[in-house]
C-alpha cells in the first residue's frame, strides 16, 4: 500500500496546552479523506503541519514519504487551500494565476485559466471583491494547477451556499479524476462528505479517533434494538459507542468485530453520519467505557 500522508505520534503543544497529542495514522495513496472534527480539535494544526506552515512539538509527518519539516522541495507536489481561502485582495484574479505560474515550478496556468472562465469568473476582477463561492473557486484552480499529487483542504466550504458548495465540489471531483491526486477535505458538513469522500478521519480532543475506508467503517458498525436488561457482552460486538435504553428496550451503536447472531438482538445498519457522531460524543458511551478504540487502519485502508 502506497501512503500519501502519515504521522507517528504526533504532537503539538502551544505552551501548557496541546492542539494534537499521539497522533498516528496512514492514509492510502489516492483517497479522498474527509477530516472530521470540533472546533479546537487539531484539525488546522495537522494540516499546518504537514505543508510545513508549523513543527511538530513530538513524533513525525511525511507526505509523500518525505518530511515537510526537513525537505521543502516535497512542497511541490503538496496543494493547500488555508481556511477562509486567503487570497491577495488588490490582485486581479489574472495577477493571481500569472503569480501562481512564476513561484510554482509545473504551474498549468492555462488549465487554471480555463477552469475560472468556464465558471463566469472574470478574470479581471480583483480578488477583494469577489464571492466567497468565487474566492473558493479561485483558491481552488490555484491549488489544483500546481498539479499536485496531494491536495490538504482546511474547512474551504465552510462559508459557502449549497449551490456553492455543490460547484466546489464538483471542480473538486473533477480535478480529482483527471490527477488522480489524493485530497484531505477538512469540514464540519457530513453531508457533503459522505458524498465524496471514501476515507474519514476524525479528530477529537487533539486525538485521532477512527481513520477508516467508509465502505468498511459503515460494515462494521451497527444498530443493535434488544432488551434493556443487555448481558455485560454480546458475540459479535467489539465496542458499545452509544447506549439508549427505555423500560421496553435498549437501542446500541456498536462497533462489529463478527457476526451478531443473538436472537434476542434486531440487527440494523447506519449511517455514516451517525457513527463520526458517536466518536466525537465520547461523553454519550456507556459508564465503565473510557476510551473508544478505533478499527486498526491495516483493516478498513485499502
Amino acid at each position: 500500500m502506497n501512503v500519501a500522508l502519515e504521522t507517528s505520534a504526533l504532537g503539538k503543544r502551544y505552551g501548557k496546552r496541546w492542539a494534537l497529542r499521539d497522533c498516528s495514522f496512514e492514509l492510502p495513496a489516492g483517497t479522498i479523506a474527509g477530516l472530521v472534527g470540533p472546533n479546537g480539535a487539531g484539525k488546522t494544526t495537522l494540516l499546518h503541519i504537514a505543508v510545513g506552515l508549523l513543527a511538530p512539538t513530538t513524533g513525525s509527518v511525511h507526505v509523500l514519504d518525505s518530511s515537510p519539516a526537513s525537505d521543502h522541495t516535497i512542497l511541490s507536489r503538496v496543494g493547500f487551500v488555508a481556511q477562509d481561502t486567503p487570497l491577495y485582495a488588490n490582485f486581479s484574479v489574472d495577477d493571481l494565476l500569472r503569480f501562481g505560474e512564476h513561484t510554482n515550478e509545473g504551474f498549468d496556468i492555462d488549465f487554471a485559466r480555463q477552469r475560472i472562465e468556464r465558471l463566469d469568473i472574470p478574470l479581471d476582477q480583483r480578488a477583494g471583491s469577489l464571492s466567497g463561492g468565487q474566492r473558493a473557486q479561485v483558491a481552488l484552480a490555484l491549488a489544483l494547477a500546481k498539479r499536485p499529487e496531494i491536495l490538504l483542504l482546511d474547512e474551504p466550504l465552510a462559508s459557502l451556499d449549497p449551490l456553492a458548495r455543490r460547484d466546489f465540489l464538483r471542480t473538486l471531483m473533477e480535478g480529482v479524476v483527471e490527477g488522480g491526486i489524493t485530497v484531505v477535505l477538512s469540514s464540519h458538513l457530513l453531508a457533503d462528505l459522505e458524498r465524496v469522500c471514501d476515507h474519514i478521519m476524525i479528530l477529537a480532543g487533539g486525538r485521532v479517533r477512527l481513520v477508516g475506508d467508509t465502505t468498511d467503517l459503515v460494515r462494521t458498525h451497527k444498530v443493535l434494538i434488544g432488551p434493556s436488561g443487555r448481558p455485560h457482552t454480546i458475540t459479535g460486538v467489539a465496542n458499545v459507542l452509544h447506549e439508549s435504553v427505555t423500560n421496553r428496550q435498549a437501542t446500541l451503536l456498536v462497533q462489529t468485530d463478527g457476526p451478531i447472531i443473538d436472537p434476542a438482538w434486531t440487527v440494523q445498519e447506519t449511517s455514516l453520519e451517525d457513527i463520526v457522531l458517536a466518536y466525537l460524543e465520547p461523553e454519550l458511551a456507556p459508564a465503565g467505557l473510557t476510551e473508544l478504540h478505533p478499527v486498526p487502519t491495516q483493516e478498513v485502508a485499502r
